[in-house]
């Protein structure tokens, strides 16, 4: 298992996380099936946004004696109330449900609190203005919830919340389908049908500025829906019109700036494994970029994937990193200075491309990486 830095937490998480869809199966006995395989396979990362009391109990019994072993992220605000479960942002409900949510999961701390499903910038301002946000700086304060997170699907939503100050950990939805879509406060048109009936053109520019904003500021982001709930990856499902494998999904989720570790949804042991395979899949399998070239009425042209595709560079450059931090330093008024050295910790710079062009005869998505090349080194001076 390969781990990774979860933005500026000191987390180290495993690329490869667990979301919770399959604990409830099985009369939650599944909780410590996954668990168990987590454990064997170096899984140290998982998510628990259900407030459902059987569920939490499950994983509180299956955690007993390696609580040490894992990293929780759960959600605040995520409660249960009259046999169901809510979304709530009422203080007194927030507070007994986490006041349950650590008994039932035998624990006294959670590591990273998220506040549960933030998709409008209204919601967003009555939280960090309101009691609830007062109520998570205490948390954190007592060492109740080690650092702050939030769940959202509406890049507008995520941005304002990661440029507050306030939350350390994102979790968003990200694959090649959702990332082409305009924001929006409703979560179901991420996959409606006719979202993608017209041609759909390069990735949504909130979308990429949120994760541009997030890897500058050292928010790490957990990664939800990667498979878009398993669509992706039919192609009578999926909205792209070709399927996708797992290893394409993760490897797309995990080349974008600051995503830190994919949380699968396994229902079953199989699922988890075929995830889990990617860890040790080929460059071949993995690579994304002939299978979007390929979609009909998607193009990214002109788009840079951070596919790799352009190596190898006679003079050894990594054209897809020096893009990265283009990227991440156009989006600025000025050079953010952790950019600036990353850029310069790269064993070769822009300023030693000899514009053969040799890599835009291989990029699938025709980028103009020569003209990056050329304002990569006007910009860090090298």
């Amino acid at each position: 298992m390969n781990y990774r830095n979860l933005g500026n937490t000191g987390l180290m998480v495993s690329e490869i996380g667990l979301g919770c869809e399959g604990f409830a199966e099985n009369d939650c006995k599944n909780a410590k099936i996954l668990l168990d395989a987590a454990e064997e396979y170096g899984i140290n990362y998982f998510d628990l946004y259900t407030s459902n009391p059987a569920v939490r109990s499950s994983v509180g019994e299956a955690l007993k004696g390696r609580r040490d072993k894992f990293l929780i992220q759960s959600h605040i605000c995520s409660v249960w109330k009259d046999g169901q479960y809510k979304r709530s942002r009422d203080i007194d409900e927030v507070k007994e449900g986490f006041k349950e949510m650590l008994a039932l999961l035998q624990t006294d701390y959670i590591d990273v609190g998220m506040i549960h499903y933030v998709d409008s910038i209204k919601d967003w301002e009555e939280i960090v203005n309101g009691p609830v946000m007062q109520y998570i700086l205490e948390l954190k304060k007592s060492g109740s919830i080690h650092h702050i997170g939030l769940s959202s699907h509406n890049p507008q939503a995520a941005l304002a919340a990661a440029n507050s100050g306030y939350i350390e950990v994102l979790m968003f939805s990200i694959n090649p389908c959702y990332d082409l879509q305009p924001a929006s406060e409703d979560v179901e048109d991420l996959w409606r049908d006719e979202n993608y009936q017209s041609p759909l053109v390069n990735m949504n520019p909130e979308r990429q500025e949120l994760y541009e904003t997030c890897q500058r500021l050292g928010i790490g982001i957990t990664v939800m829906k990667a498979f878009g709930g398993g669509d992706l990856l039919d192609a009578s499902m999926s909205p792209a019109g070709r399927a996708l494998t797992v290893s394409q999904c993760l490897h797309y989720a995990l080349t974008r700036p600051a995503s830190a570790c994919v949380l699968s949804g396994a229902h079953t042991l199989k699922q988890l494994k075929t995830s889990l395979a990617y860890e040790y899949a080929s460059a071949e399998e993995k690579d994304y970029a002939p299978a979007f070239a390929s979609f009909p009425n998607i193009s990214w042209k002109g788009h840079c994937m951070y596919c790799s595709h352009c190596a190898p560079c006679p003079k050894h450059i990594d054209v897809a990193s020096v893009t990265k931090f283009l990227n991440l330093a156009k989006a600025q008024s000025s050079v953010p200075e952790t950019v600036r050295e990353h850029y310069g910790a790269l064993s070769h710079h822009a300023g030693e491309c000899i514009q053969c062009g040799a890599c835009e005869t291989r990029c699938p998505f025709e980028v103009s990486i020569m003209e990056n090349m050329k304002q990569a080194k006007e910009l860090f001076g090298k």
